[in-house]
């Protein structure tokens, strides 16, 4: 997950400034190279890591214990709103056009950014949210490119206008804004084409539709895992042809993170979204807050509460409730909380935006439950009887030996699974009262597993 080893180590830092009844300047430097070597590991720029650690620096030397906080945890503080001020301190909408105006959008970026995907996720949120999308294929040197648009427009039901790979970009930009006049759509998406590198001729494409087309948003879709390349990529982009938001993809691979440390710093422009996955549903709008208390290790529940609430069924979620309370939890609901906690985005998806939970502790985890073996307790799960699934107290030896067969597994392989969901159903039991519970006023958690 994007800055896990950055976390931890900002954690160790953390752990060796407890027990102190004041900062010294001594403290604070020590602690603060540490920081300095762990942000420059994760490819934040030198200049960016030289501005952040000196206004820590004058936060925290002399600063007493304040309002029962230990030095450790005033350290904490200061580096989290640092954090996220480095990132932007506020959230930032994409700035639309009300009711029936049309707000065009354009979408640049490299080829390989994930621009065409990210698009069709756009648009999926917008219309969520009330508008009417259309989707532009303008990337006409790549066939494939126009026909992924529209698989992906199809699949989020928003409807994607293309003139094939005959046309100008300019001309099929200009077409399908009087398109979207014609049929009330408020919001025009165009999908334009990337290339390996920057050159003078995509730079040049970009310009010539701004002039032709009235373009509202231009929004800069950029590779997360390439690092401080990501972040002269949007330097370059602001220089010839101006943006206005950053989505940032791939936030969820195996990168440093200091392109999303970097690049309001750097080029002065927000992030807006972050790609935390490669579902149509895996795009999060980007809160500095909530990725500062990622970084700091504590969490992002917030996230967590939004994405139960965006992908959990409520009527299942009481059922299953009403089921724990009622000791009825079989087999089948079992199944359909794997199914709820895949639709999350699965066990190290949720486990990042818990606090506390990093390292070796999140490995832990995560072999604890392996999502690699999903499969294999699905089809166990599937080899036994519906009364088998709803009464698992019933399942004997040889039951167990057929339910074996039936799934190519050894008996051990059964026996370790039904083990494995008594403990399960009796954790759940403990936390039913957050079932369908009340969390603040951000309303209804439930659990998925």
């Amino acid at each position: 997950m994007a800055f896990e080893s950055l976390s931890e180590k900002l954690q160790n830092v953390f752990k060796n400034l407890r027990g102190k009844g004041r900062l010294t300047e001594a403290d604070v430097k020590t602690a603060l190279r540490e920081v300095k070597m762990a942000l420059l590991e994760a490819d934040v720029s030198f200049k960016v890591v030289k501005q952040f650690i000196s206004a820590v620096q004058e936060k925290a030397i002399g600063q007493d214990v304040m309002n029962g906080l230990n030095p450790g945890q005033m350290v904490i503080k200061i580096v989290n709103d640092e954090l996220i001020s480095l990132m932007g301190s506020e959230t930032t909408e994409i700035a639309l056009k009300p009711g029936a105006e049309i707000t065009v959008i354009m979408m640049a970026g490299l080829q390989g950014a994930g621009k065409t995907t990210t698009a069709a996720k756009l648009a999926g949120k917008l219309k969520s949210k009330g508008r009417r999308p259309l989707l532009v294929a303008c990337d006409v040197y790549r066939p494939a490119a126009i026909r992924q648009l529209e698989i992906n427009g199809e699949k989020q039901g928003v409807e994607v206008f293309s003139l094939g790979d005959k046309i100008s970009p300019v001309e099929i930009a200009r077409q399908s804004v009087a398109y979207a006049k014609e049929r009330g759509i408020n919001t025009v998406m165009l999908d334009t084409a990337g290339r390996l590198h920057i050159d003078e001729d995509m730079m040049r494409e970009l310009q010539e539709i701004k002039e032709q087309v009235s373009v509202d948003q231009t929004l800069l879709v950029v590779d997360a895992m390439t690092g401080q390349d990501a972040v002269n990529v949007a330097a370059m982009f602001e220089e010839k042809i101006g943006i206005d938001g950053v989505i940032l993809t791939k936030l969820d691979g195996d990168t440093r993170g200091g392109a999303a440390l970097s690049i309001k710093a750097t080029c002065g422009k927000p992030i807006l979204y972050a790609g935390m996955g490669e579902k149509l549903s895996d795009l999060e709008q980007f809160y500095p807050e909530r990725m500062a208390s990622r970084i700091l290790g504590m969490g992002d529940v917030l996230s967590l509460i939004e994405k139960a609430q965006e992908t959990i069924d409520e009527e299942k979620a009481k059922s299953m409730e009403q089921k724990l309370r009622k000791a009825q939890f079989g087999f089948d609901d079992y199944l359909e909380s794997m199914n709820q906690m895949k639709n999350m985005g699965g066990i190290s998806s949720i486990l990042s935006m818990l606090p506390g939970i990093g390292g070796a502790q999140m490995k832990q985890l995560e072999d604890a439950v392996d999502e690699k073996k999903m499969k294999q307790i699905e089809a166990i799960i599937l080899s036994m009887t519906p009364r088998e699934r709803a009464n698992p107290d019933i399942l004997n030896p040889s039951r167990k030996r057929r339910i074996a067969d039936g799934s190519g597994v050894d008996i051990s392989e059964v026996n370790k699974l039904v083990k494995q969901f008594e403990q399960s159903r009796k954790m759940m039991k403990q936390y039913s009262g957050l079932l369908g519970g009340k969390m603040g006023k951000r309303g209804r958690f439930k659990l998925p597993f």
